[in-house]
């Protein structure tokens, strides 16, 4: 039950969690001195973090991987670090303005040799260059985030957006920033995290054009 990820679509995905054993334990020590997640939170790390972070495989499945991802306020790493570990072919960078957050997860690469993983103390607007996709989860309302992604996203790349059931909220009241942003909504992806009770997530795909 707990590795089962449910789409709404009708597809599921099966996780392995013994991939992920070495990850849990240095992820808990860092834990344990900076407090990246809630304690209460740390017995659901796999279901609510990591299984989290993993829903955009199906995403990747639909619309393929990219070079590079950029993960705006990635806090604890996620979905950064999931996404790293289980994807060695893209080049995921982990921004983040909290220099105690981004030590922390340098500390997680070198403990996990995550060649992939690239940890960045700034602010998205601070940033130059591009990236093909960019993803952020648990940090604004998507009007803003929508700004944050605007000129650091590929001319046809993807802003990945994790969000609860009030999606649809945040979409109308960024409307008009979507529009001004030349970002398009694509879908919206629900699935269920692998918990006892039914905890409904989605992830609203957008394409810049």
């Amino acid at each position: 039950m707990k590795n089962l990820m449910k789409y709404k679509t009708g597809l599921t995905m099966k996780l392995n969690r013994d991939n992920f054993q070495e990850y849990i334990a240095v992820f808990l020590n860092e834990n344990a001195k900076l407090n990246l997640i809630s304690k209460n939170d740390e017995k659901f790390l796999w279901e609510k973090h990591i299984c989290d972070s993993l829903a955009i495989s199906v995403f990747f499945e639909k619309y393929g991987l990219p070079e590079n991802l950029l993960d705006i306020g990635t806090g604890g790493g996620f979905p950064a670090v999931p996404v790293a570990m289980a994807y060695s072919d893209i080049e995921v960078y982990a921004l983040d303005s909290i220099r105690k957050k981004i030590n922390a997860i340098e500390n997680i690469k070198t403990a996990l040799n995550l060649k992939n993983l690239h940890p960045i103390c700034s602010r998205a607007e601070h940033l130059t260059g591009k990236y093909g996709t960019i993803t952020s989860r648990a940090v604004a309302p998507l009007k803003v985030l929508a700004e944050y992604a605007l000129p650091l996203l590929d001319a046809g790349g993807y802003f990945v957006a994790y969000k609860s059931l009030k999606v649809n909220e945040e979409l109308e009241e960024a409307q008009q920033i979507l529009k001004k942003s030349r970002l398009k909504l694509e879908e919206i992806i629900e699935y269920d995290l692998p918990l006892e009770e039914n905890y409904s997530r989605n992830l609203v795909i957008l394409k810049k054009y």
